[in-house]
């Protein structure tokens, strides 16, 4: 058996030591890879949706006003107190209208009980009556001339035309005094303010012991009750219709999406934005929903199954990285229906294949890469 001379051996060491670092070249070059976060191409629903900003209105705002002036006594106001709609919210000092009304009605009494007590002239009327009575057997009798009879009818008129009156003056009184009190109860109603409708309590303009006028501000409610506004370009508006499911996410709160549903479509644009709009009712939180948060929305006015829906935040305008053999392929697709979080695409995909979805820009086309599937 031959025996290996010093040189094949050295040959053989050679092309070990050329073998583990080749090895090792591939492994290190395996680590170097950037990894990169994928999502596959799936099979689902296609949605087409409309997309628009959205803004949280209060439903309304009102600056609560005094109706009577006086002295604040009480208060219950404090900014972010929740209020039902009449709970008492503060009181202006009564005292001057409750006497005012105990004078009214103690005159109110008084009259009444004059006017039941009877009238004289009444009694006059009554003594004329009997006298007229008198004078007519009188003048049947031939004892009394035609001219003093009719003397004294016109006597008898002339106190029942003073009975008349002297009723029509009573009714005019007592209706003086009751339309009076009425006026004075209201205002004595109005020291004590409440609260509108359900609402919470945003700013406080006065405290007790403050002295107010009417129509002075007291404080500032803001309804419960919540508008979401969406606002959709004209070219996306058409297929607008009341019923339509809808997607919304605001901001600060990118990772919850909450479902609506078109409420209502306003008949004209806004003037200085040329953007149509309408009223989304959101199906979220009550607290989300504060006044000032803004977002966006995506209409849903198509539906259709789908081979190769990707997630949205893999495009960059028509292009996406695609896996081909470990490396970054810059592709052009043509998009289909899009939606806030999917897109259809219709052409340059295949079920199955992955594509990056995160950090896009850190990305070349032909980079080698090491993907790691995402959720």
């Amino acid at each position: 058996m031959p025996v290996p001379n010093r040189k094949s051996r050295l040959g053989l060491k050679v092309v070990l030591v050329l073998a583990v670092l080749t090895g090792a070249a591939f492994v290190v070059v395996g680590f170097l890879r950037p990894e990169a976060r994928v999502a596959s191409v799936v099979a689902g629903k296609a949605v087409n949706a409309v997309p628009g900003s959205v803004t949280v209105q209060a439903e309304y705002i009102m600056e609560l006003k005094s109706e009577a002036d006086g002295r604040m006594l009480t208060s219950e106001l404090d900014p972010g107190l929740r209020v039902s709609k009449d709970a008492v919210l503060a009181q202006i000092d009564p005292t001057d209208l409750q006497l005012e009304i105990e004078r009214i009605e103690n005159d109110y009494a008084a009259a009444k009980a004059r006017i039941e007590v009877g009238s004289a002239i009444k009694l006059q009327l009554a003594t004329a009556q009997d006298a007229l009575r008198i004078s007519e057997r009188l003048f049947r009798l031939g004892s009394l001339s035609e001219t003093e009879l009719m003397q004294q009818r016109r006597g008898v008129e002339a106190i029942e035309q003073q009975v008349a009156l002297e009723k029509v003056a009573n009714d005019l009184q007592l209706a003086t005094f009751e339309n009076t009190l009425k006026v004075k109860r209201n205002q004595l109603a109005r020291t004590t303010i409440k609260a509108p409708f359900d609402g919470v309590v945003s700013a406080v303009a006065v405290r007790p012991g403050d002295l107010i006028s009417p129509r002075a501000p007291v404080a500032t409610l803001i309804s419960i009750n919540r508008t979401v506004e969406a606002r959709i370009s004209q070219e996306n508006f058409a297929g607008i219709r009341v019923g339509q499911k809808a997607t919304v996410r605001f901001l600060g709160r990118e990772s919850d999406t909450y479902q609506a549903v078109v409420e209502k479509i306003l008949p004209t644009a806004d003037a200085a934005t040329q953007r149509y709009i309408i009223h989304l009712k959101v199906d979220c939180p009550e607290e989300v929903l504060m006044p000032g948060l803004t977002g966006e929305v995506s209409v849903i006015i198509g539906e259709r199954e789908s081979q190769t829906l990707i997630p949205r935040r893999a495009l960059f305008g028509n292009n996406l990285f695609v896996i081909r053999n470990g490396r970054a392929v810059l592709t052009t697709v043509q998009l289909g229906y899009v939606s806030l979080n999917m897109v259809e695409v219709v052409k340059g995909l295949a079920p199955g294949d992955q594509v990056i979805v995160e950090e896009l820009d850190r990305f070349r086309d032909g980079t080698r890469v090491k993907p790691v599937l995402v959720p």
